[in-house]
């Protein structure tokens, strides 16, 4: 393997533990969330089958994340009125309260590049990571 490669992994790896080490003692994986955020961002009623589809991951990692908010009372889960089988996802007050504190550490680390960048780099930096988001959609 190259060493330009190990190093961008490096440098990558860093700015990935520097990030999550940024973020408030939370009571919940960034996984479940970013479910959360998911839930709280629609317009409509959200499905399992929704929340499966947009993350690109199976349906049982789904219930677990679901279960696991649900349990911690950040969620809860509205059962259908046609189908009892199925139900859609709401966040509650609890769920909105981790949401808008989390929220706002976000946009302070955000922020934070932005001032430290200075407006032309945050930009280029901003426009490089949607490339390597779409990059990164497509190979999966």
């Amino acid at each position: 393997m190259s060493e330009d490669l190990l190093y961008s992994a490096d440098i990558i790896g860093m700015f990935c533990r520097l990030k999550m080490n940024a973020k408030s003692d939370s009571s919940i994986r960034s996984s479940e969330m970013a479910v959360l955020i998911f839930i709280q961002k629609q317009n409509a009623s959200v499905t399992p089958s929704m929340v499966s589809d947009f993350f690109k991951i199976a349906k049982p990692s789904v219930t677990s994340m679901v279960n696991a908010l649900v349990d911690k009372e950040y969620l809860k889960k509205r059962k259908s009125e046609t189908d009892k089988r199925s139900y859609t996802l709401e966040v509650t007050e609890a769920g909105q309260k981790l949401l808008d504190t989390t929220f706002d550490d976000y946009i302070k680390t955000v922020e934070t590049l932005k001032n430290e960048m200075g407006v032309d780099d945050f930009c280029t930096f901003i426009g490089l990571m949607e490339k390597a988001n779409t990059i990164l959609e497509k190979a999966d």
